[in-house]
């Protein structure tokens, strides 16, 4: 017999989808939100709400923002013909935190993963490339920041292939991998900003 109130468990229900969230961890969330006061529950439900209407993917690097180009993209004092080439936003927060990189990015929203049947053209590869080509100044350097486990390895090796086959029209682009410190398996929005930083600094040609 099921004594929840049907409210809450449609709330634990909705937790529980969420990445990273376990079922008591669904169930404790719920039950604290039953003791918040109404005000501070309408305020969180605009929040998510309005979190897809207001945002928007910059057009350059595919980051999400309030505003396209974004506010790294528009910078008059970012180095453009540095990339660094991340899966997720939440990576280049990670690495901003770091105050080392003044370059660009480009955010993949994901890697190739066969498994789950998410392949090149389910992530902004192209749009990458598409940036390599025709972007003034032209890119010198790209840094592939995806994660050191299996997927993230699988899509930069696929994206070094593709900027291969640029290089006839760009021979000076230089292709490096974070290095020193992050460990395999682990993932970039986690890491602290030592270990970046020096991941960073350590990046090796790939």
């Amino acid at each position: 017999m099921n004594v929840l109130p049907k409210a809450v468990v449609r709330v634990i229900e909705s937790f529980a989808r969420l990445p990273g969230i376990g079922p008591r961890t669904a169930q404790r969330l719920a039950f604290y939100m039953t003791h918040v006061p109404q005000t501070e529950l309408d305020k969180f439900a605009d929040s998510v709400r309005n979190i897809k209407t207001g945002t928007v993917l910059c057009d350059l690097c595919k980051i999400i923002s309030d505003q396209s180009p974004c506010s790294i993209c528009s910078s008059p004092v970012r180095e453009k013909s540095i990339i660094c080439v991340v899966e997720q936003s939440s990576d280049v927060i990670a690495l901003e935190r770091t105050g080392k990189y003044k370059g660009s990015y480009h955010v993949l929203h994901g890697s190739i993963d066969p498994l789950n049947n998410i392949g090149p053209d389910e992530i902004y590869i192209v749009d990458l490339l598409r940036r390599i080509r025709i972007q003034k100044p032209r890119v010198r350097e790209i840094i592939f920041a995806t994660n050191p486990n299996m997927e993230g390895e699988a899509t930069a090796m696929y994206i070094q292939k593709q900027i291969l086959d640029l290089r006839i029209q760009n021979s000076e682009i230089l292709m490096t991998r974070l290095a020193h410190g992050l460990p395999i398996g682990a993932d970039i929005e986690y890491a602290d900003e030592r270990t970046l930083s020096r991941a960073l600094e350590g990046r090796r040609e790939y």
